[in-house]
């Protein structure tokens, strides 16, 4: 049987090269895409990054970089970006037999047997100018005999011009050569605690790892990092999933733009997640048992009040049907309203997923199921995603005061027909 062979797809600056598209005008302009209410920065384009401006850091702490290098920033269009990336990951399922989509702008391919058709760095090079030439999107690609060593490859074809985007790191001389100059806080799974615990007990780069007894690993740390080893060394322990895993949780929260204070703005504004979270549901096949709700106040600010009450109640039988979650919901709010109090996030988490038509209900559960449920759901979903227009329950209100702060926000370039960009 043959080797495997992965190669990571990873889209460089995925966030700001998206606003960048549209936008011919910023190609040499430093852009930067905003958190949740225009807050932090969330992702920078390589001009951003080279004036030196962090992950995280807070808008307002970096006006006077704004100023003086004339940076754009954007709030996140989140609309745009997915559009986007699922362009991405259809060119990429039309390129390899076998893709799993990692993350919005990540996915590993599973490339075994290429190499007998093609040098895999000239698959690499296909992959990236076909990417690029389809969607304007720049992609880097690793290539190795395991996942982690594909994300190791991928690091390097971002961080050295001269691999042309690529990295083909099959050979295990090129593979150890690599590890000898890169940092063990590089290693995919190797988070932030545990990087600063094995460079304290000696790891300092990755090469120092790959060279560890996987057994002594295991004992000192876990499973996972004797795994990492051992990927680290060519034997993959990371199959390709075909089939992203079923959620065991759907959550959908927001920061207020700003503070609610009454009954009816806080109703609308659960009303809205809720049914968000339902579509969601929908999406994933399944129908949820418990909703959890929950209101936040800022504990950051002490000069004021707090109250953070979270409630979980358990519907009768399973659904995805927006209207009978949205009820439950509006139950535990009213149980849980407090007034006297200014609330700046809240949300509300469904759970205890089943497949539908799968629960057995008990001979006392009354009877939930509504006629034709299923069907306007789907008529529901699919006048939302047309594009063309929203429906919405009645309680979710047409006045969002509460809605999420998006001043610097970019139109809906490929989902809105209104905000299509224009050539002249």
């Amino acid at each position: 049987m043959a080797a495997n062979t992965f190669a990571l797809v990873d889209c460089n600056n995925f966030y700001a090269s998206c606003e960048k598209l549209f936008r011919p005008d910023l190609k040499d302009t430093p852009v930067v895409v905003l958190s949740n209410n225009d807050g932090c920065v969330v992702a920078r384009s390589r001009e951003a990054k080279a004036l030196g401006i962090k992950m995280g850091v807070p808008l307002f702490q970096i006006q006077h970089l704004i100023r003086r290098h004339g940076i754009v920033a954007f709030s996140s269009n989140y609309a745009l970006y997915a559009d986007l990336s699922s362009r991405v990951m259809n060119i990429l399922e039309e390129l390899a037999p076998r893709v799993e989509v990692y993350s919005i702008d990540e996915a590993f391919l599973d490339i075994t047997g290429v190499a007998n058709a093609m040098a895999l760095e000239d698959f690499g090079l296909q992959v990236r100018s076909t990417v690029q030439q389809w969607t304007g999107i720049t992609v880097c690609v690793g290539i190795a005999p395991t996942k982690t060593l594909a994300k190791l490859a991928n690091h390097a074809a971002k961080q050295y011009p001269a691999t042309g985007g690529v990295v083909d790191l099959t050979a295990t001389e090129r593979q150890r050569r690599l590890m000898s100059i890169m940092p063990i806080d590089e290693v995919w799974g190797i988070g932030r605690r545990l990087s600063k615990r094995l460079q304290a007990e000696g790891f300092k780069s990755v090469l120092d790892l790959a060279n560890a007894d996987p057994k002594q690993i295991r004992r000192h740390y876990s499973v996972v990092v004797e795994r990492t080893v051992r990927e680290l060394n060519g034997e993959s322990c990371l199959e390709l999933e075909d089939v992203a895993p079923t959620k065991k949780q759907i959550v959908c929260s927001r920061s207020f733009g700003q503070r609610i204070t009454d009954y009816q703005s806080m109703r609308a504004a659960i009303c809205q997640y809720t049914s968000r979270a339902a579509e969601k549901l929908r999406g994933e096949k399944r129908c949820a048992k418990m909703i959890t709700l929950f209101l936040r106040t800022n504990r950051f600010n002490p000069d004021e009040p707090q109250y953070m009450p979270s409630l979980t109640a358990e519907l009768p039988t399973p659904t995805d049907d927006t209207r009978d979650l949205v009820a439950t919901a509006m139950r535990l709010l009213k149980t849980c309203w407090r007034d006297g109090y200014r609330y700046m996030k809240a949300g509300v988490m469904l759970s205890d997923f089943y497949e539908p038509g799968v629960y057995q209900p008990s001979l006392f559960d009354a009877s939930t199921i509504r006629p034709n449920a299923k069907a306007l759901m789907a008529v529901l979903d699919r006048i939302n995603h047309s594009g063309k227009g929203q429906v919405f329950l009645a309680s979710q209100g047409s006045q969002k005061t509460w809605a999420m702060k998006r001043e610097h926000l970019s139109p809906a370039y490929t989902t809105r027909w209104a905000e299509l960009p224009l050539v002249k």
